[in-house]
């Protein structure tokens, strides 16, 4: 009986043992598998999360009574900030806005979603809106995608761009491109190319001197334009190239992208310099100061017009529309700042039948008294004949030359649309060498032979009254602004 009591008491003794070793264990399976609220049921009730703080070195915030870590974020010897905003999902991802303005992961307490929830390792997914909804190609094999000046470039999963442990994916994507969109939208751009240099070459011959200041406002604004599209687009496009880590080990100089400008600011001067040196001991030169300028002036924008053409149509899906907009933009005002200058060109001489009201003894600029008169500006787009000047003809086809390019870019762009790689070493320099050199051209006619002839060196404006300067002023700084504004999309 004895016995019996004995061996009852150590079966209890081992059950109740066995039950509060298995008890922790089956609470610690339960919290496991027990299902998050998911982001689908979450993000459209979470809007901002608040009361930030510091779990060891894991950022929490809460909304409501709810806890949600930040995922990637550590940040145990500097507080955190005080709230996230704009809370929205991507997929089964929850996404909020940080004072930075950067994207930051959030994912409930406790939830095993993603791999930094367990290592701590920065899961942030560097997406862009614009750049990468609806493409599911981008995010295959968990590599993150966007695009730089429209050349598309990834990293390795998990990874974000500037991780110095992130693995660039160097091979080319594949991707489904709406190729009939992309040909309709060739010929929009054609046209847009085409009327914006055309409009003040046509828009000097139909003016009256009373229309002065409207040329004066064009003219600066596109020497503000030429100027953002050195600097904003094409020596920052350069650098993003040069900058590419499939690069790494191929470009080793960070002073890469300066170097090519400054090799692209040395041939504009020697050819300008050149061709002036030339005219002064051959009297038989057929084109003079103004068109070897505006010469120049365009071989630049050429080069930069058919690369936009060619970016354009191999962006992604995702990011090709909100691209094209701002091309079409960035093209009406290239278009305006080479037209205005070719329409400055001197016109070739004519019989005096033909234009009774020019002279060869018009004067070149303005008087100081003058200087407020628009109908005796010197700046109008109608200049004097000259017997080294451009015809109307000859002007519209260099209009109509860059008109062109850019959509030839973009038809070479629709052939290779299937083999181009954007993130092939030998097209990034390309990409990158071109650029940096049309940078560099740019910057010379832009500053040199645009801004400081007109302000500084016997230009129009030099001696110009109270009203033409600032209407000049506002067209410099209405072209610099506007399209350096576009350099947040392009």
């Amino acid at each position: 009986m004895v016995s019996s009591s004995i061996i009852f008491v150590s079966l209890l003794s081992l059950g109740g043992a066995s039950a509060s070793h298995l008890a922790p264990h089956a609470r610690r399976q339960q919290q496991t598998t027990t299902v998050p609220p998911t982001s689908t049921t979450a993000s459209p009730q979470i809007t901002a999360i608040s009361d930030c703080h510091n779990h060891g070195a894991t950022v929490f915030c809460m909304f409501g009574t709810a806890e949600y870590q930040i995922l990637g974020q550590a940040t145990a010897t500097t507080p955190p900030p005080p709230a996230y905003t704009d809370c929205h999902q991507h997929g089964s991802d929850i996404f909020c806005v940080g004072p930075d303005g950067n994207d930051v992961e959030v994912a409930p307490e406790g939830s095993t979603h993603g791999s930094s929830g367990e290592s701590g390792v920065d899961e942030h997914h560097d997406h862009d809106h614009s750049h990468d909804q609806g493409d599911a190609s981008s995010q295959q094999g968990g590599t993150n995608c966007h695009f730089h000046a429209g050349v598309e470039h990834c990293v390795g999963a998990g990874q974000s761009e500037g991780s110095a442990t992130a693995a660039p994916s160097c091979g080319p994507r594949e991707r489904d491109y709406n190729v009939p969109l992309r040909v309709g939208l060739l010929f929009v751009i054609l046209v847009t190319s085409f009327l914006g240099a055309v409009v003040p070459i046509l828009l000097g011959r139909i003016l009256s001197g009373n229309g002065n200041l409207i040329t004066v406002f064009l003219k600066q604004f596109g020497t503000g334009v030429i100027i953002a599209t050195a600097l904003v687009h094409l020596f920052t496009h350069a650098s993003l190239m040069f900058g590419n880590p499939c690069l790494k080990d191929r470009i080793t100089f960070e002073g890469t992208t300066a170097a090519i400008v400054m090799g692209g600011l040395a041939s504009a001067f020697f050819i300008d310099y050149i061709c002036h040196r030339l005219k002064d001991y051959c009297t038989c030169s057929k084109f003079n100061k103004e068109s070897v300028n505006v010469w120049i002036l365009e071989a630049g924008i050429l080069f930069h017009s058919a690369l936009v053409g060619l970016t354009l149509v191999v962006a992604g899906d995702s990011f090709f529309i909100t691209l094209f907009i701002v091309i079409l933009f960035h093209q009406l005002f290239e278009g305006i700042a080479l037209g205005t200058r070719i329409a400055a060109i001197p016109a070739a001489n004519q019989s005096p039948a033909q234009t009774p009201a020019q002279t060869p003894a018009q004067p070149a600029g303005p008087s100081k008294n003058e200087g407020d008169s628009p109908g005796n500006s010197a700046s109008a787009l109608v200049t004097p004949s000259s017997p080294n000047g451009l015809g109307l003809r000859g002007k519209l086809l260099m209009a109509a030359g860059f008109g062109i390019t850019t959509p030839l870019g973009m038809a070479i762009g629709i052939a290779v649309l299937k083999r181009f790689n954007g993130q092939d070493p030998s097209t990034l320099i390309a990409i990158g060498f071109l650029d940096a050199l049309s940078a560099g051209v740019l910057l010379w006619v832009g500053i040199v032979e645009m801004w400081a002839h007109d302000w500084v060196n016997g230009g129009e404006l030099v001696d110009a009254g109270a009203v033409q300067t600032a209407c000049a002023s506002v067209g410099l700084v209405a072209g610099m602004a506007l399209m350096g504004l576009l350099g947040m999309w392009a």
